[in-house]
Order: structure tokens, then sequence, then C-alpha cells
């Protein structure tokens, strides 16, 4: 049977929440006339949510249920649900009620019938504290101006893909928030935005810290690297390197000539050893040569990868 939606449910520790969610998500889908598939991704909790996962399989054969033996992270929770979706359209959503369900027939239809490859939720009106709601429109804001996608809201949970898209990328660390700059560098640029209803935490407390700020800039920034260098690493440290070797010999040239000059003038003049300039000339040679060396390490890193030719088919004829 063809399954129009996946509805991937990444979790840690919300077993008074789940049951509630799964009738929310069952009504909707039952209303709208969509065959679906709900995926709950259990990363390593430590109550008794699996147990209430178990329960929701053998009620509705709709569900599907993975387990990891620990904490790994939202990212690798994600990474699985795509593996196993079968849905034409895959949208995902977090497990503590603040996203809200009845969102699901207007991002299907966003993604199956007006042609967007990725629809990113926008909660215009939080309901969480400064202390969250500020950093989070600083985190925006800076991810907005690096990445040139005009999206609001790079970290809410609900989103909606078409199948190819979690097909041809691959999400670890703490990469889920961008997942969008993810599918712009694997080729699909038409990526959307809809305001969604943000709900108030009704179980349990909030499974992120501040520290998340941190990993998420360093991730950024991984991937802007990767997406522009990733396949020719040279590009960049080879660049780097030789602009900072030529300029280190050059100001070395230039005192020994200067030095020279004056000899040969029988003006005063000091060593060019004597000099911290000379030093400074000195260190961004051997910087030069570090930066062109990585660079050719990493283009033939590159050359031996199995996935140094794998690229992503549009359409054949």
């Amino acid at each position: 049977m063809k399954v129009a939606v996946s509805i991937i449910v990444p979790l840690l520790n919300e077993e008074e929440s789940l049951p509630e969610l799964h009738d929310w998500i069952v009504r909707v889908c039952n209303e709208n006339n969509l065959s679906y598939e709900i995926i709950w991704v259990d990363d390593g909790s430590s109550d008794n949510s699996w147990k209430v996962i178990q329960a929701l399989s053998q009620k509705n054969a709709h569900n599907k249920g993975i387990k990891f033996r620990r904490n790994y992270g939202k990212s690798a929770a994600l990474n699985e649900g795509f593996a196993r979706a079968q849905g034409e359209v895959v949208i995902t959503m977090d497990a503590d009620l603040q996203d809200n369900p009845d969102e699901i027939p207007d991002l299907y239809q966003m993604i199956q019938h007006e042609g967007f490859d990725l629809v990113s939720g926008w909660k215009k009106q939080r309901h969480d504290p400064w202390s969250k709601t500020f950093p989070s429109r600083f985190f925006n804001a800076v991810t907005r101006k690096l990445s040139g996608i005009n999206l609001h809201d790079f970290n809410c949970g609900l989103k909606a893909y078409k199948k190819d898209v979690i097909k041809s990328i691959e999400v670890y660390g703490e990469m889920h928030r961008y997942i969008p700059l993810l599918a712009k560098w694997a080729g699909f640029r038409k990526i959307g935005e809809k305001v969604v209803q943000h709900q108030a935490r009704k179980y349990g407390y909030s499974k992120f810290g501040i520290e998340r700020l941190i990993k998420g800039f360093l991730d950024l920034l991984t991937i802007l690297f990767i997406g522009k260098f990733g396949r020719n690493p040279m590009h960049l440290f080879g660049a780097i390197g030789t602009l900072s070797f030529l300029m280190g010999g050059g100001v070395t040239i230039w005192l020994i000539c200067l030095k020279l000059w004056r000899i040969a003038t029988k003006t005063a003049y000091r060593d060019v050893v004597d000099q911290p300039l000379f030093y400074i000339a000195l260190m961004a040679i051997i910087v030069g040569v570090q930066l062109f060396l990585a660079g050719f390490i990493g283009e033939l890193v590159n050359r031996n990868a199995p996935e140094r030719n794998k690229y992503i088919i549009a359409a054949e004829v």
C-alpha cells in the first residue's frame, strides 16, 4: 500500500505525551483521508516511553518504533527515521505536544501540490521563556545571513519534506538545525516557510540547554565549509596558503634588499634577523606551507573516498 505521509517523531523521556500525540495524529490523517505511518524514534529514554510505543504499535499497525540503546541526539534519531520512511511526503515533529498535528494537511499540500521541496515551520508566536526565545532569534538571524536561506525558524521541529530530499541527505552531530541548508547544498532550492501554531509544553521539561547554541554555531561553520569546499579543499587551503607564503616571502626579500641597498649607500642598517618583521614574515611562510599541505592532503583523502563520485540525479531520459 502506498503511503502518502510519513510522520517521524524523535523523542526522549516523553511517555506522558505519546498517547495523546498519537491519537491526535491519527484523527487528523483519517479526517483528511491521508494514508500514513508514524515512526517513533526513542533516543535512549530512561522512562517508559518505549513501552508506550510498543503498546501503540499493537493498537495501531501504522506505527513503527526504533529504540536506541543510549542517547545519540536528535540528528541521529531523524537520520534513522529518514532511512525507514516510505511516504511520498515526510513530516517531522517533536513529541512534547508543542507542535500541532493539525498542521499536517497544509504541510502535505505545500509539498505535494505546490511543488516545494521542503517547508519549515515558523513559530511566530512562541510560548517559551525569553531565555530560549532571545538566543533562538539571534541564532536564526546569524544562520539566515550566512546560509542565504530566508527562514525565520531553522530549529523548528515541525517540517515537511519531499521524499527525495530526505533520501539525499545525511544528518549527524547537531546538524538537524541545518537540514534546509543541507537540502540546498544537495540541489533542492524550493524551500518554503509556514507559520505554525506553537503550544505550551504540557508534560515534562525541555531536553535542550544553552550549550546547543555553541554546538549549533560550530556545526553551521562545518556545513558551510563542506558545502563549498568539501570536494575541493585545495581551493580554500591552497589559496590561503599560497597567499600567506607569497606575503611572507615578499617581506623577507624586501628586508634583504633594503639591507643590501643601505650597505651600498653606506647608511646605517640592521641585520635582517634583528628585525621583528622578519620573524612575522617567517611565520607567514611556515603557515602558508602548512596550509598548502593541508589542502593537498585533503585532496588525496577526497580522491580515495568512496563518495568522491556520488552525485544526486534529478532525472533521466
